[in-house]
């Protein structure tokens, strides 16, 4: 952790969160992994802002055992006819509605939009494309009810986030309004910053990325062409809805972020990044602890008011 330029609350962030996961061993079960970052997620949580109502409710989508949880956040000053689906992150393997529960409300009550987040089925249980298929089904219903809908995901939920943006464009269904991904994960090949100078970082090691992916895709390997797992492996990303990517540059996921900016351009879609200089893996979570995350976190609601309001990147 030395080797990085980190503000003191970005560090004190950093050993608290890690204290969570002290005694897991690598033969730590997936129920003692989700135990431990539920505890963790709960003491980072912060109390609701006045004025918000959190309700959770049942989407009944198409097929069979497809009824989605969701838990809606707003504020009677929300803006009509438009909805955020908010994407959790953990790996595609932890997470659910109480561990971004805080992020949400903060995130709704900022933006003055309602933000509606999606329980997905979680791997190894159920691989991939379960949580893609979770999200799908949850995008279609949130459109028939909202005019517009804004896609919000944090990790892996950015990731899948991005990749429903291209799965919509291939079946040729609306759109999102926008999307905004924060410290996403879209190379095809999830093992590319092992020996690089983020191998290390704090919170999310380059290895465990391939153990993430792994569980995912059922054991796969962790290099796919897929571009409704990595987004990157498209080809083309022409008519990408307007888009706002915030990395955290200590991070091996960082260039990711980088790289898929650079790929909406050439491709003529509106995008912005936010470097996240002197941030984590994780780093929406100490907002009251660094002003540094505090300021990224006020961009982030920010643009996602633009975008509700109407407004481009």
């Amino acid at each position: 952790m030395t080797q990085f330029d980190l503000d003191a609350g970005v560090r004190d962030f950093i050993k608290r969160t890690d204290s969570f996961s002290k005694g897991l061993g690598i033969d730590a079960t997936t129920a003692e992994v989700r135990e431990a970052y539920m505890r963790m997620c709960a003491a980072f949580a912060l109390p609701h802002p006045k004025g918000l109502r959190a309700r959770d409710g049942i989407l009944h989508a198409e097929g069979p055992t497809r009824e989605l949880r969701v838990r809606s956040f707003a504020t009677p000053d929300a803006i009509p006819g438009r909805a955020v689906l908010f994407l959790h992150g953990g790996g595609f393997v932890v997470g659910g509605l109480d561990s971004h529960d805080s992020i949400c409300a903060d995130l709704a009550a900022g933006a003055e939009v309602a933000v509606i987040a999606l329980d997905y089925r979680l791997s190894p249980e159920h691989a991939y494309p379960a949580a893609l298929d979770d999200a799908e089904a949850a995008y279609d219903d949130l459109l028939d009810s909202h005019q517009h809908v804004i896609l919000v995901g944090d990790s892996a939920g950015a990731t899948l986030a991005a990749a429903l943006s291209l799965r919509l464009r291939r079946k040729g269904k609306p759109m999102p309004w926008a999307q905004v991904l924060i410290y996403p994960m879209l190379h095809p090949d999830f093992r590319r910053a092992i020996g690089g100078p983020k191998e290390q970082a704090p919170l999310l090691p380059a290895a465990s990325l391939s153990l993430y992916v792994g569980a995912y895709l059922g054991g796969k390997p962790t290099v796919t062409t897929d571009p409704e797992v990595a987004p990157l492996a498209a080809q083309d990303f022409a008519g990408m809805p307007p888009t706002a990517i915030f990395a955290a540059d200590i991070d091996p996921l960082a260039e990711d972020a980088h790289d898929y900016c650079a790929a909406l351009r050439d491709c003529g879609v509106p995008v912005t990044l936010h470097p996240g200089h002197g941030l984590v893996h994780g780093y929406l979570r100490g907002r009251a602890m660094s002003e540094t995350v505090a300021e990224a976190f006020s961009v982030i609601v920010s643009r996602l008011r633009d975008f509700a309001h109407g407004g481009q990147p």
